[in-house]
């Protein structure tokens, strides 16, 4: 429920501050006295687009501010959700625009995007204006509100739905995962054969390249090797009876040392350290002579080894930086081949369950179109019936409920409220028709048979009395009576039989201050709402039949709220 209404430097209003009441507020004045003003007022505030020349003449900016009290829990769970508290039941909406055009706004003081306000508005206010009926028009608001007549029933099968459509897309992904998409699949599965198949004949080994690399290196110096070596065997121990050789001399000096010893006991540790000299070089030589016969100077071998490391070389250049990375490479291939071309069975089954959960699906679906069904055929009857009150005698309403292909976590059901105003004409969609004081009435009669079931605590009627008057008149105005005992009902009307239903009355009016013309919006005591009814019922003069008249109206409406 709107409580406070907080206008500054819109159009024609400099500063008005109004404050609302539960129930009926109707707001009365003459024609461009400012009403539009104020419903475009709580349109910019709701989150909607600022009508042009919004911000006053003169004025750096224009700001709205609306103080709205909750009672209703679900409402409350639904601004939890959108991450807006409302812990002591009350929320501030406020919205401001600079003379550029630019716009902020705030939640409980904390900035949003226009987008947030207005969706959390859209659980707040619900606003009819003679051309803006954007409500009932939505098909998705008409499902919406058709719901909410079987919520109890639909509330846990929407649930299953969305269980039952998570479980569906994830059965797919796991499907496309295996499967791919027709030729892509098989283009790829070509791709890791080839790569595979490359690998494979390269027959790689770990540390092979280091140990060939080695070969390579030793190979292509081993002339050089070879004379080294025996140049070296040569010098230790020469050829045969050679005197110069260091291992002949180096044992004819281990026999002189030894004799030392024998003399001198202090020259035992020479002949050990001679001793070990001499073994060592005569191990050297040995293995000098051994390294020597290995040596294969076999230009074969070398051309294999450079072949086998350009292989080796060529794989690594476009499968790896290493030889292990490769390798990796080729388990991980074969891994994924032998996961592709196994998979028929695990195909097989999730095709099985796609299947069962496409029919729990259609089950949950079926069962929800069900409840829809039936609470169309309620509903269509009672609008028809109010119809007749407000007028329209030919009328006949009813909820269009027809299936689509596509589901959501809503179904699969299109709704479409239908309507034929006149006899012999067809019923059509409610957003097609062009009568402005039809739509109203429709409008209404909606409103009055969802005033239970629908969730909004606030409706705001702008004009709602085009096009009727006379007993029709009273009939509007005893529906919007009937809705304000549920609600609170904002009015903007020309008409004296909802003015007179009014619990709370305001005059809207343009005034002349200090050279500027402003708009006023004043609560009406009594006395004066009888005088304004008297207006609306004689027009400019107001003479003493007419005053008379209002209030013998006010009577018989209170007699009625009674």
């Amino acid at each position: 429920m709107i409580t406070n209404l907080r206008i500054q430097n819109v159009a024609l209003i400099d500063q008005v501050e109004v404050n609302f009441a539960p129930g009926l507020n109707v707001l009365t004045g003459e024609t461009g006295a400012g009403k539009s003003i104020l419903v475009d007022s709580i349109n910019f505030l709701l989150g909607g687009r600022p009508v042009r020349d919004f911000v006053r003449m003169g004025a750096e900016f224009a700001q709205v501010e609306g103080i709205i009290d909750i009672e209703d829990f679900h409402v409350k769970e639904g601004l939890f959700a959108m991450g807006i508290n409302v812990s002591d039941s009350q929320i501030m909406l406020e919205r401001t625009m600079n003379a550029a055009g630019k716009s902020t706004c705030r939640i409980n003081g904390r900035s949003v995007a226009v987008g947030l306000l207005k969706e959390a508005a859209a659980l707040l206010v619900d606003v009819h204006g003679q051309h803006e009926h954007q409500s009932l028009l939505n098909p998705i608001k008409q499902l919406n509100m058709l719901d909410q007549f079987c919520q109890e029933e639909l509330a846990p099968l929407k649930s299953q739905l969305e269980i039952k459509l998570s479980e569906y897309r994830k059965n797919e992904r796991a499907i496309k995962a295996i499967t791919g998409s027709g030729n892509q699949r098989q283009e790829q599965l070509e791709i890791w054969r080839f790569q595979l198949d490359e690998i494979e004949k390269a027959a790689l080994k770990s540390g092979e390249e280091e140990e060939l690399t080695i070969k390579r290196n030793r190979l292509s110096v081993v002339d050089r090797l070879s004379k080294n070596t025996t140049q070296a065997i040569s010098l230790l121990y020469g050829s045969y009876n050679s005197q110069t050789a260091a291992g002949d001399q180096v044992a004819k000096a281990a026999q002189l040392i030894t004799d030392l010893a024998k003399l001198d006991p202090t020259c035992d540790s020479l002949k050990a350290n001679i001793i070990e000299v001499a073994s060592m070089l005569t191990d050297i030589t040995a293995e000098l002579r051994n390294y020597n016969d290995e040596l294969d100077a076999n230009p074969a071998e070398l051309e294999r080894i450079e072949t086998r490391l350009d292989i080796i070389y060529k794989t690594k250049k476009k499968y790896g930086a290493d030889v292990e990375t490769i390798l990796k490479k080729q388990q991980d291939l074969t891994n994924k081949l032998d996961s592709q071309e196994n998979s028929e069975l695990e195909i097989k089954k999730l095709k099985a369950k796609k299947r069962e959960i496409v029919a729990d699906i259609s089950a949950i679906c079926d069962k929800i179109s069900q409840y829809r069904q039936a609470a169309a055929t309620k509903i269509s009857g009672s609008i028809t019936a109010i119809l007749k009150d407000l007028g329209m005698k030919s009328a006949s309403f009813s909820i269009a409920v027809t299936r689509k292909t596509a589901t959501s976590t809503d179904g699969n059901d299109n709704v479409d409220f239908m309507i034929s105003p006149n006899p012999g004409e067809p019923e059509k969609p409610l957003r097609r028709i062009a009568s402005g004081g039809e739509m109203s009435r429709v409008m209404l009669a909606i409103k009055t048979v969802l005033a239970d079931a629908d969730k909004m605590e606030t409706v705001i009627f702008d004009e709602v009395d085009t096009g009727v008057s006379g007993r029709t008149a009273q009939q509007v105005a005893e529906k919007l009576m009937t809705i304000s005992r549920r609600r609170q009902i904002l009015c903007i009307t020309h008409l004296p039989q909802i003015a007179a239903m009014a619990d709370t009355h305001f005059r809207i009016e343009k005034k002349l201050e200090a050279d500027r013309t402003v708009t006023r919006v004043t609560p009406l005591p009594l006395e004066e709402a009888t005088s304004e009814l008297a207006r609306l019922i004689g027009g400019a003069e107001i003479t003493q039949a007419t005053i008379s008249a209002a209030r013998e109206m006010k009577l018989l409406a209170d007699g009625l709220k009674a």
